[in-house]
């Protein structure tokens, strides 16, 4: 009997990322994925927060009855799966994150949002700019990377996991890092994993941050491998 597999999409990201990737584990798992408040052209109806998004992954899970659901989160979808699990542990049988930053300290924090201008963005990175046009019409994409650099700005000052919150997890993790990914530190990495009571850490060889630069096949594996 095929397991129910859900998908979460990374900030700046929407479920498009996984176009190519589902096709791959339907032979497996009964695939189940949305969009974040605000991103991928819906509304923001649940604020733009990792607290909110966290309420929008657990009404998701509940009315659609997934019991025992395991969860793949990238990056950002990786933290909010770990932040519902402490909420609802019964309903999340296993999380694997993928290029999820957990380092949020205020030095970190405003190294990313310093890359969070819309419109240098749009001036040195125009084929981005014109991404998440794409990826976000009918909304504004200037104002989802905005409110994104406030999200991380919210994360870094009140909303972060805390030691104490790792600690408390109960559900297995298992924690994906790229090798080459520059924005997820290993140190980091290797500090949550030993919070974590049931965890281990994958190595992904040749694998940079953004998702759209991995393979899809190789993502597949990890899953399977994961999840099997």
């Amino acid at each position: 009997m095929k397991k129910d597999l859900l998908l979460l999409h990374g900030a700046l990201g929407s479920k498009h990322q996984f176009q190519n990737l589902k096709p791959l584990l339907t032979d497996d798992f009964i695939i189940h994925d949305f969009n974040f408040s605000g991103h991928g052209g819906s509304s923001d109806t649940h604020g733009f927060s990792i607290p909110g998004f966290t309420q929008q992954l657990i009404e998701y899970i509940q009315s659609n009855k997934l019991s025992d659901v395991y969860i793949f989160g990238y990056s950002m979808g990786g933290y909010v799966a770990l932040k519902a699990s402490l909420q609802i542990p019964s309903y999340i049988s296993k999380i694997a994150t993928l290029g999820t930053k957990f380092d949020w300290s205020p030095e970190s924090t405003a190294r990313e949002i310093k890359m969070l201008n819309p419109d240098v963005m749009e001036t040195k990175v125009p084929q981005f700019a014109e991404k998440l046009r794409k990826e976000h019409t009918p909304q504004d994409w200037k104002s989802v990377v905005r409110a994104t650099a406030d999200l991380m700005t919210k994360l870094s000052e009140r909303d972060q996991l805390e030691e104490a919150d790792f600690k408390s997890i109960q559900t297995v993790v298992t924690l994906g890092r790229g090798d080459q990914d520059k924005m997820v530190s290993e140190e980091e990495t290797n500090t949550v994993a030993l919070w974590l009571p049931n965890a281990e850490i994958v190595a992904l060889a040749d694998v940079k941050h953004p998702i759209e630069s991995i393979s899809p096949d190789k993502i597949q594996d990890f899953i399977k491998r994961t999840f099997a």
